[in-house]
């Protein structure tokens, strides 16, 4: 139904906004359903400079990194998040646990964050809306990127320009946001003193 389709396609924006929010928007890989390495220049993602220097943690569902975590250098981590759904009470587990989450990652020099992400109504039903998703910063470099793959919208592939076309007449600025995103983007920010010189 078109009506569920713009529905699932409008929380599909909110919900990769703020998942993008992570990001001042290797002794372990991450799995391989992660999105893989992009070329330089496809899309304006590429994974960080400090890739090699990850060592990934992986959190399942709902699962809450240890502040312990703070301080890491860099600070990678990969999340579970299949399980947000209203029935089970996996959508309150997932909003518990994003406090912490983004504790740790704020005060990071270099942050990567890979995620997997899957709405739906109860487990087991038809996803909603789900990507997987790659975010870093780092601000001892002064640069970001983010990039969405994999992307469904009410259980069907989608491609990004679908997705945006399905929400912008409800919310232009949203739909600019999602197709941007989802087509991979790198951004310059500004450095941090406190971290100048970390990794060189």
């Amino acid at each position: 139904m078109p009506s569920i389709r713009r529905a699932a396609v409008t929380g599909l924006a909110v919900l990769l906004l703020s998942a993008l929010g992570a990001a001042p928007s290797a002794a372990a890989t991450p799995s391989a359903a992660t999105p893989g390495p992009a070329t330089p220049g496809v899309g304006g993602y590429t994974d960080p400079g400090f890739a090699a220097d990850c060592t990934f943690r992986h959190f399942g569902e709902g699962e809450t990194p240890p502040l312990s975590m703070l301080g890491s250098e860099p600070l990678c981590v990969e999340y579970a998040k299949r399980d947000i759904t209203v029935s089970n009470g996996g959508a309150v587990r997932f909003l518990l646990a994003e406090p912490t989450r983004f504790a740790i990652a704020v005060p990071a020099c270099r942050y990567w964050q890979l995620d997997h992400w899957s709405v739906q109504v109860r487990p087991g039903g038809p996803t909603l809306v789900g990507w997987d998703g790659s975010y870093w910063f780092d601000k001892s470099a002064g640069t970001a990127g983010a990039a969405v793959r994999n992307l469904t919208v009410a259980g069907q592939p989608a491609e990004p320009e679908e997705a945006a076309a399905a929400l912008r007449p409800y919310d232009a600025r949203l739909a600019d946001a999602l197709e941007k995103a989802a087509s991979g983007v790198s951004v310059q920010l500004p450095t941090s003193l406190p971290c100048v010189g970390i990794g060189t």
